[in-house]
């Protein structure tokens, strides 16, 4: 990656990407029924074999939000954009330093656009549990604020519930309970979930329910019923427990084939316009895509084999109609890999561990606005990075609204 001023430019695509588009091409011409990969069951229209959009260049910005009454943040841990296109973001206020501690800024915290604080609430409470680990944000079509934690070294004192707030702060609803997950059988509580997806058409609410157990989970967002769960590959979640990843950085065998066939890690899901479900499988390395119902479709791997083994994190999309672009937060790897979402085919990455702009500690969970600017909350970096896209191509390029 190379840097002119503030702006990052990855240019070219992987040998395999060219190899991929060549086959496609071939199969395009024939009678055939073109697939992505082996074993994968979405076929690709003979016009979908042209025109790879290109690597987009992304402008990263620091120090935009302006904090209000001297409030200091903690660790970073998601971002949200609303209808409106106001950034939400979530910290965890206990990880501020004790000489700091009085200042710390409310857990929820909304701005606009520029970076203008809007408003800010969170925290204990009278009716609900409050998570001790602040972790996951949503922000529905009606404005309705969605927040997990990942707590889960007690079982007892687990973070195994979601609350929904309006967006002035009343409290709405409790799913689930503190302490409450009796595993991956449970449809009533969660255990330690990652990420959280509003399906506001559908009036569904998908849970990544992954640093305790092994699944995605389906509600009813207006009622919290039960609708259906699944793990990797569309099947049930396993029943014992995921493995730990192996550290980062110690020797391992490379890992080949189609991965481990139950989730370890699931940490983000998002639901594609044309809707599909994208599912980051986090210590398997990979994102997996399913219809609405659950069914497997395929999957790709996220910087398998690197140094860290803790990769695909967060997942955005591109805001214009097609989607065309796919942007998943390496975790461990401190980057972002872009993706040509229909063809799930790796274009580029950018970042590396540090400070600078354009590099990043942490990067988490991640949004982007109906303009395309991709929002990254970064953890131990304890900010939010602004990217702005250029270099899109006319078919790839936001509405003015979304």
């Amino acid at each position: 990656m190379a840097f002119a001023g503030a702006e990052t430019r990855v240019t070219g695509i992987v040998a395999a990407m060219r190899h991929h588009a060549r086959r496609l091409g071939r199969r395009a011409r024939s009678a055939a029924a073109a697939t992505l990969a082996a074993g994968a069951v979405l076929s690709v229209p003979a016009h979908a074999a042209a025109a790879v959009p290109p690597m987009p260049t992304l402008v990263p910005e620091l120090d935009w939000l302006r904090m209000p009454n001297g409030w200091v943040i903690g660790d970073i841990t998601a971002v949200a954009v609303d209808r409106h296109d106001n950034l939400w973001l979530l910290h965890r206020p206990r990880s501020v330093g004790k000489a700091d501690a009085a200042r710390a800024a409310p857990p929820i915290m909304a701005f606009d656009s520029h970076g203008n604080f809007l408003r800010a609430f969170g925290g204990e409470g009278s009716g609900y549990d409050w998570p001790t680990v602040e972790h996951s944000l949503a922000v529905d079509g009606k404005g309705r604020v969605w927040v997990a934690g990942a707590f889960r070294t007690d079982p007892h004192q687990a973070d195994d519930m979601l609350l929904v707030f309006s967006g002035e702060g009343r409290f709405i609803r409790q799913i689930g309970r503190r302490g409450g997950s009796k595993g991956d059988a449970d449809t009533g509580n969660f255990h330690a979930p990652a990420d959280i997806f509003v399906d506001d058409a559908a009036r569904e609410v998908y849970v990544a329910d992954g640093y305790g157990n092994r699944r995605v989970i389906v509600l009813n967002s207006e009622t919290g019923a039960f609708k259906r769960m699944w793990s990797a590959f569309g099947a049930p979640p396993p029943n014992d427990p995921a493995p730990e990843p192996r550290a980062p950085d110690a020797p391992f065998a490379p890992q080949t084939g189609d991965g481990p066939a139950g989730f370890n890690g699931v940490h983000g899901v998002e639901i594609s316009r044309d809707r599909l479900i994208y599912v980051s499988d986090r210590n398997n390395q990979r994102i997996q895509v399913f219809t609405s119902a659950g069914r497997y479709l395929r999957q790709v791997f996220i910087d398998r084999n690197m140094p860290s083994p803790q990769t695909a994190s967060g997942i955005a999309f591109s805001a214009d109609p097609r989607q065309c672009y796919l942007y998943v937060a390496d975790w461990g790897n401190a980057r972002i890999v872009v993706l040509d979402r229909k063809r799930l085919s790796v274009l580029g990455s950018i970042g590396g561990k540090g400070s600078a702009p354009g590099q990043f500690n942490g990067p988490h969970l991640s949004a982007t606005d109906s303009k395309g600017v991709l929002y990254v909350a970064e953890v131990q970096g304890r900010r939010v990075q602004k990217l702005t896209p250029g270099n899109i191509p006319s078919g790839c390029r936001p509405r003015s609204r979304r």
